[in-house]
């Protein structure tokens, strides 16, 4: 559906024709305004009305409607479309959650298509508003805005990850928590948000490089204005941060999963050697009774008093000397 429609002039919300082309060639006409369509999870046959009206490419087209898209930056003749996929995190579940935000940015137009809930695309379109400077700069403003805000929020994102990927670690290594059988599937499920947060940002970093006209990247972007690229600059560098914050979270994640692991194995070893341990000292009474326990009329010492007095004292006494000889060894 359709959520807000606009057309802005010298950087302000103005009143305009309700309908789409009308409103578009009224812009064009000014040459110093767009019009800004803000759509969530539209129809085929809602989406079919704005891509006639805007001459929008019917590959794009497709994938706005489809979603499920990676980051991405697809130039036509007469249209931009960028991908992004703007990250949530619940703290509490330890779930990543992702949407998706599909810019088409032409001449004198923009049409923002929103899927799921983690889109800042109200807030970017308030904050825009409320900097009408920035908004004369025409659709680019928009599209930069709109990528700065979802780069912020991974920094965000990245933060919360670490503030419970250090308690996980904590929980790890602490006298008794790292023995939960649950730990290591926590571990594991930790490790599965964080693939899922580089789906989102990993692929990103080539078209914010484009944007930004950097390396190979140097020829300028169509429908961008060509004093834009610093600006894009900068939220190519905050992303490369968070790329670089993400792929270091992964690394200590498989290492806590390693380390726990390791901690099982010695734990298992200890057990084994307890076994081992208390099985060896219950052998020696056993092998004594059984010796004593056999039907012979000959054997030595039966018809001594002090025989079972004995036999019960050498058993003690062995018993006393393994259990010395294991704890030694730290067995017990």
């Amino acid at each position: 559906m359709i959520v807000d429609c606009a057309i802005y002039r010298d950087g302000r919300r103005t009143e305009g024709p309700a309908d789409f082309s009308h409103a578009l060639a009224q812009c064009r006409r000014g040459g110093d305004a767009f019009v800004w369509i803000g759509l969530y999870e539209p129809t085929e046959k809602e989406f079919d009305r704005v891509s006639e009206e805007f001459g929008l490419h019917p590959l794009a087209v497709e994938d706005a409607l489809n979603a499920h898209q990676r980051p991405k930056l697809e130039v036509y003749d007469d249209s931009l479309f960028m991908v992004l996929k703007p990250v949530g995190y619940e703290a509490k579940s330890d779930i990543v959650t992702s949407g998706e935000v599909m810019v088409f940015v032409g001449d004198s137009f923009v049409v923002t298509v929103r899927h799921g809930e983690e889109a800042p695309l109200a807030a970017v379109r308030h904050r825009l508003e409320e900097e009408p400077e920035m908004l004369r700069h025409g659709p680019t403003a928009v599209l930069y805005s709109i990528a700065d805000a979802v780069v912020d929020h991974y920094v965000e994102v990245v933060r919360e990850l670490g503030t419970d990927l250090e308690e996980l670690e904590a929980e790890v290594f602490s006298p008794t928590g790292g023995g939960s059988r649950h730990t290591a599937s926590r571990i594991y499920a930790f490790k599965r948000q964080i693939l899922e947060f580089r789906r989102a940002t990993g692929p990103l970093s080539q078209p914010l490089a484009r944007l930004a006209g950097g390396g190979v990247f140097s020829a300028r972007v169509p429908f961008v204005h060509e004093k834009a690229q610093p600006f894009f600059r900068d939220v190519s560098d905050h992303l490369t941060r968070v790329n670089e914050s993400v792929e270091g979270l992964d690394r200590l994640v498989s290492d806590v999963l390693s380390a726990h692991l390791a901690q099982m194995s010695v734990r298992q070893n200890d057990d084994m050697r307890k076994i081992s341990a208390w099985a060896a000292m219950a052998a020696v009474p056993t092998m004594i009774a059984g010796v004593y326990g056999m039907n012979f009329r000959h054997m030595p010492e039966l018809r001594w008093g002090w025989s079972y007095p004995a036999v019960i004292l050498a058993m003690a006494a062995l018993e006393v000397l393994l259990y010395r000889l294991f704890k030694h060894r730290g067995w017990l």
